[in-house]
């Protein structure tokens, strides 16, 4: 599925993108702050001028898993919209699976607007996507995070809090990587040390 070599190009990025923002291999890496980095906004739905609150209404409240987050690419600039309605491990997930689209260098999927307004994703490569899923979670959660996780034995839900993103995140990463952690000594929940 993967290109040979794509994996450790991965690892090597989220390494990469920690020494330029002048974090430790194990830190936690805020979505937010790499976009920022990179020179890409991110706002949330609510932030888009000129949008009519009945849309904003639609997309947040109504039908909030019908979008996770969308890249217009400008040209200029890149602008990340992500859901305000998902919490903020998904949120984290969104920016960061955005985001690795971006340092990929994958083609944006094309979007059309039918005559009555609705967005219509005409494209979808599940290839970029499989990609993007995995560049994102080795920069939220690179190996060596996971490793510092298992070796200090860190909970799940202290793990996943530590580095902003959802227990679903960290146990998947953990499990591809056959990195699953090995249960606390003597029961007591162990703090990050660094």
């Amino acid at each position: 599925m993967y290109a040979r070599g794509f994996k450790s190009w991965c690892e090597r990025v989220a390494l990469q993108q920690r020494t330029e923002l002048r974090l430790k291999s194990d830190d936690p890496l805020d979505p937010v702050a790499l976009a920022g980095h990179l020179g890409i906004e991110v706002w949330t739905a609510a932030q888009i001028p000129g949008l009519d609150p009945l849309c904003l209404s639609v997309l947040v409240e109504k039908d909030p898993d019908s979008w996770s987050a969308i890249t217009l690419c400008t040209g200029a600039k890149d602008l990340i919209i992500v859901n305000p309605a998902h919490d903020g491990g998904r949120r984290a997930s969104d920016i960061m699976h955005e985001i690795a689209h971006i340092l990929i260098g994958h083609e944006p999927a094309r979007v059309d607007v039918t005559e009555d307004g609705l967005l219509i994703l005409s494209s979808y490569n599940k290839q970029q996507e499989e990609e993007a899923k995995w560049l994102s979670g080795c920069l939220l959660l690179p190996r060596e995070a996971l490793l510092l996780i298992r070796r200090q034995r860190i909970d799940p839900e202290t793990a996943a809090r530590v580095y902003g993103v959802s227990t679903q995140m960290l146990t998947f990463r953990q499990r591809v990587l056959n990195l699953v952690p090995q249960p606390p000594r003597g029961g007591s929940d162990r703090t990050f040390k660094h």
